[in-house]
């Protein structure tokens, strides 16, 4: 990756757990797709004022940011979205999937378009 990692975490507490299973997901992804040039990972919880309930019993939501050579990947809830999930492990599962999804799909295309101009 030519810049390093970004990973912030907004109304929830920063996790050395958290960082290392988002290190070994980005590291998956880079098995798939190894031009990717930065990946950007945002945890949080959104206080709702207008809700009776604490943050801690918000739902995580897990956005991932990853650009490649022309494009920009993105995965992840809306953070205004009142879904979400209250496990940590399965919102980082969820959006990890979907952009892999769409970094297979992107190489694909790459790997057919180069294909055609050969």
């Amino acid at each position: 990756m030519q810049v390093p990692l970004q990973i912030a975490f907004h109304g929830v507490d920063a996790s050395a757990a958290v960082e290392t299973r988002i290190r070994e997901k980005v590291a998956k992804l880079e098995h798939f797709f190894d031009r990717i040039t930065g990946c950007r990972v945002v945890v949080e919880r959104i206080h709702r004022a207008t809700s009776n309930l604490a943050t801690k019993d918000q739902p995580f939501h897990v956005s991932v940011v990853l650009e490649v050579p022309g494009a920009e990947l993105v995965a992840g809830r809306d953070p205004k979205d009142a879904k979400g999930h209250q496990d940590i492990n399965a919102a980082l599962a969820d959006s990890f999937s979907a952009v892999e999804r769409q970094l297979k799909s992107y190489a694909e295309r790459r790997k057919e378009k180069r294909a055609q101009t050969h």
